[in-house]
């Protein structure tokens, strides 16, 4: 992975790789400025004597995940990766706590106003463009982790996949403007809907790393149509054994397989609904940061990952986007980043029934130490006697629960710890290359890099007092 590099001001310079930068740390040219992204700012160069390429952020929305690439432009269309990244959303997690929000109100407000006269469509009407806070958030962890990495990097240029799903082209493939429905991409938005719906397996057999048909529950011979609702996927043996025949004869000794697969079948795909429905604000907000901004269909990111042979990962796809003749350096580790939140505003424990049964710290920051906090450990005395790398969970007597990466270490004295990087409301962590790569536990679980030397010698200096 390349190391992002900065000046003596802070300013963005051209990222540089793991060897050069290990060697401007060992000979004090240059100090760690961030452990996650690995960072470090020169001692002593300005930007104004440093040359720049044209360097490019691709984003690959999700749900659940969105892939970003920091890539390299070459020439003729030809890019270069520098690092790969996936972002992991909480929607579900932001939806599911003021779902639990808006019942506690309700048991309360039941509770001490039971005559109060009803109230409704009494919080006025919602702005244009506005989003369900889940949806938001997407956005809005997408736009941060755009500006960070413009802060680390001189970045020039955007690209975005802007439609993943076209559900209008896939009910109709003939309607007028769209594009990428003819020649060569014509089928894949179609052949990437049911490979999300069905999770990339046979309805029939449940094989998974396999070439996967486009087959209809309903046959045409027997007047089935083409409509998404009657398509499915399949293996080519589990494909031939079906033929033309009828999915409830096909499958009549198979009645839990049958049930699933018209369970499915009728699923609404909520993850293709949400990506569809931040598209627009995140291009809007990705043109407010005043970059030149490409976007591309799902079904272009396809093609043009099956065309140079990539594998499927989020991070990967985020490389495809777009205008892509060749890729060169691919086989890259990807740094995983998962949003945690900064904590809530919540005072209370609360049971089953929303009644509170217990109260919690209204100080955060308990001996210099916050949750969230990347921390290192060495215990010298005590049942827990080691070093622990993790995140922290602070407690007010001062005893720290560690999550490393196997274990949840508890009664952890603050005494023995030491921080290395501040909470900034996401988890990180580092899956290797496909190629493989060493382990190395930096953070809340266990990462790998292609050289973790560099990480180390980060770790076993004193890092803290580098981060500023």
């Amino acid at each position: 992975m390349a190391v992002f590099v900065l000046d003596r001001n802070g300013k963005a310079l051209m990222p540089c790789t793991e060897r050069r930068a290990k060697l401007l740390l060992a000979r004090n040219r240059a100090r760690v400025h961030r452990l996650l992204p690995f960072a470090i700012r020169l001692i002593d160069r300005h930007a104004i004597s440093c040359e720049f390429q044209a360097l490019r952020i691709k984003l690959d929305p999700g749900s659940k995940a969105t892939g970003i690439a920091l890539v390299r432009e070459v020439e003729d269309g030809s890019i270069a990766v520098l690092n790969l990244f996936e972002l992991i959303h909480r929607g579900r997690q932001v939806s599911e706590a003021l779902t639990a929000r808006r019942s506690m109100r309700r048991r309360r407000r039941a509770a001490n106003t039971r005559y109060r006269a009803p109230r409704f469509l009494n919080r006025g009407n919602k702005q244009s463009g506005w989003l369900a806070p889940s949806l938001q958030h997407r956005v809005d962890t997408m736009i941060a982790w755009v500006n960070r990495l413009s802060r680390l990097a001189s970045v020039s240029a955007l690209s975005q996949e802007l439609a993943r799903f076209d559900m209008q082209a896939m009910e109709s493939p003939a309607i007028a403007g769209v594009e990428y429905q003819q020649g060569t991409l014509a089928g894949y938005e179609v052949r990437e809907y049911l490979l999300e719906k069905f999770n990339h397996t046979c309805a029939y057999c449940d094989a998974k790393d396999t070439p996967l048909q486009i087959e209809h529950i309903d046959p045409k011979v027997n007047g089935g149509s083409n409509r998404i609702s009657n398509l499915t996927l399949a293996c080519g043996p589990c494909n031939l054994r079906k033929a033309a025949q009828d999915i409830n004869t096909f499958l009549k000794k198979e009645p839990v397989r049958l049930a699933k697969i018209l369970a499915q079948v009728k699923k609404p795909l909520k993850d293709a609904a949400a990506v569809n429905s931040t598209r627009w604000a995140l291009f809007n907000t990705l043109k407010a940061t005043g970059l030149s901004v490409e976007v591309a269909s799902g079904g272009r990111t396809k093609y043009n990952r099956v065309r140079l042979n990539i594998p499927k990962m989020h991070a990967l796809d985020a490389v495809c986007v777009g205008v892509v003749q060749s890729v060169q350096d691919w086989v890259k580790p990807t740094l995983t980043i998962k949003s945690m939140g900064r904590g809530c505003y919540q005072r209370t424990r609360l049971n089953a029934y929303g009644f509170p049964r217990g109260y919690l710290t209204r100080v955060k920051n308990i001996e210099g130490f916050q949750t969230g906090d990347m921390v290192k450990a060495s215990v010298i005395k005590g049942k827990n006697i080691g070093i622990y790398t993790g995140r922290v969970a602070v407690r007010a007597t001062g005893n720290f629960n560690i999550q490393t990466a196997t274990e949840v270490v508890q009664g952890i004295s603050h005494r023995y710890c030491k921080v290395i990087q501040r909470g900034d409301g996401y988890g990180y962590s580092q899956s290797g290359a496909v190629n493989g790569s060493s382990r190395v536990q930096v953070g809340s679980r266990v990462m790998v890099a292609s050289q973790p030397a560099l990480y180390l010698t980060a770790l076993k200096g004193d890092v803290s007092r580098a981060i500023r």
